[in-house]
């Protein structure tokens, strides 16, 4: 069976197509050469029967010759030579029995057997003349025989006309086996090779232009071309699977280099606006009434409020790779990060669980960037889910990365709002609750420790957020506590 297989994904290759090809042309120029060869055989042997049929008739012609001879002057010299003459004109005519009776059909067994009885019967005569006997009866069988032996020339030269025009048309039938394999060779090319190529030609123009359409390789059965274009739709998968990180790190980086010099600028008046606020609540905070102090309050808040805005902007705006980074364990990262949120989640009234594979390998990061990334998206799963619901936490090894997962059981993300979700200022909240920077700038973390983050969400069944993070080369970390069914998990209610 599997050299059965073997055999079958050879010819279903261009190597073995094209052998198979030159095998047949082989096959055909062989059979077309040993017919050629049949043919002058046969012709050949056409012309060696006719020469025997010639020497019948020149036997008999000799003894006609003889049969002069003896009626004019007689002798038993001329006997004996005339009846020689008819014994090898019996022996060409049974040699060529089989012959006659192929040449003249149906009718050749009759034609045989007259033969037969006039030679029978000019033997008689002929031995009877030496008498000077009935030297008619002798002529007109020797006519009779002559006559006979005509027939059957005359027809065989026939038949070899016959078998020498059937030869001439060999050229011609050579000709159209040659066009019938051309037709086959092109059709071949065509199907098998220029087809595909165009193909391969329209789909690099289509990726070209942003068309990552795949391209349906089944019914191509070339085994290269099969893997090419299977390579190429792999491909087309691949730039459409990056195609909106290509566009999303454009924008970072433009809306960031914006960004960051608007942070830096808003930094000093914020600055001066927080110390003159806090200046006078302390040196005036006798003269000031509850209105004035309720202001001041009010001051600081927003500008504190404004400081955070400036600061997820330069967190935003960061492109430089951390230059702390360090092998860091899942676990580790995980409950670091919802211990800086257990007091966000417990007034909230939500249950969160943690579910994290044992025997991870650790991730290569800086802790503080990726305690944020998880900040981000926790909090973001917070706000969305309702008193009561839950947050799902987890973390397993896929392939090359770790991929940490945070599921809520909220609302979930509208289908127009999913392709935006990670482009600055973005938001979903209502005005003044967010700035849409938080998931920006995770997405620009998770690239900058060249992860990647994926989404699913469905309106009404909550979020589910992926970010897969890159083992680092160090060897697995060993977690302290594990579960009776392999994983650790752990989880505090409300």
């Amino acid at each position: 069976m599997k050299v059965t297989a073997r055999i079958k994904i050879f010819l279903n290759s261009i190597k073995g197509k094209i052998l198979a090809l030159f095998l047949v042309a082989l096959l055909v120029a062989s059979g077309l050469t040993l017919l050629n060869i049949w043919t002058l055989s046969a012709v050949r042997e056409q012309l060696n029967l006719s020469e025997r049929y010639d020497d019948m008739l020149n036997g008999i012609l000799e003894v006609r010759r003889y049969e002069k001879n003896l009626l004019i002057y007689g002798g038993a010299e001329s006997l004996h030579e005339g009846l020689l003459y008819l014994d090898q004109t019996e022996a060409a005519l049974i040699s060529l029995s089989q012959d006659i009776a192929e040449t003249n059909g149906p009718k050749s067994s009759h034609i045989l057997e007259a033969f037969k009885d006039a030679l029978t019967e000019y033997r008689k005569n002929f031995t009877v003349l030496a008498n000077k006997q009935d030297s008619e009866s002798i002529r007109a069988s020797g006519k009779l025989l002559v006559d006979m032996a005509g027939q059957l020339i005359s027809t065989k030269r026939g038949r070899i006309h016959q078998t020498i025009f059937e030869v001439s048309l060999l050229p011609f039938a050579y000709l159209g086996v040659f066009l019938a394999l051309m037709v086959f060779l092109l059709k071949f090319i065509t199907w098998s090779l220029l087809r595909p190529l165009s193909m391969i030609g329209k789909l690099t123009a289509r990726v070209a232009t942003g068309d990552f359409s795949p391209v349906d390789v089944r019914e191509h059965h070339i085994e290269e071309v099969a893997s090419l274009l299977d390579a190429l739709n792999r491909m087309a998968l691949e730039l459409t699977a990056h195609q909106e990180d290509l566009l999303q790190a454009r924008k970072i980086a433009a809306i960031g280099t914006l960004t960051a010099g608007v942070a830096h600028e808003m930094n000093n008046p914020l600055n001066n606006i927080v110390l003159s606020a806090e200046t006078l609540l302390e040196t005036h905070a006798e003269l000031l009434d509850a209105e004035g102090r309720e202001t001041l309050d009010d001051i600081l808040a927003q500008a504190e409020r404004a400081r955070d805005i400036v600061r997820d902007l330069l967190d935003f705006s960061r492109t430089e790779r951390a230059s702390s980074f360090s092998p860091l364990s899942p676990e580790v990262i995980v409950k670091s990060s919802l211990a800086l949120l257990k007091n966000n989640i417990m007034p909230a009234g939500l249950s969160v669980h943690l579910a994290i594979a044992p025997d991870l390998p650790q991730v290569d990061g800086n802790l503080r960037r990726v305690q944020q990334v998880f900040l981000n998206l926790m909090q973001n799963s917070i706000h969305a889910t309702p008193p009561g619901g839950t947050i799902e936490i987890s973390a397993s090894a896929a392939d090359d990365f770790v991929r940490f997962t945070v599921r809520d059981s909220g609302k979930g993300i509208d289908p127009e709002h999913l392709s935006h979700i990670f482009e600055p200022f973005f938001t979903t909240k209502e005005v003044g609750k967010g700035t849409g920077l938080g998931l920006a700038v995770t997405y620009s973390i998770v690239k900058r420790h060249n992860g990647r983050i994926e989404v699913e969400s469905t309106p009404g069944a909550g979020t589910a957020f992926h970010v897969f993070l890159p083992k680092a080369s160090s060897a697995p970390t060993t977690l302290a506590h594990r579960a009776e069914n392999g994983k650790v998990e752990h989880s505090f209610q409300s």
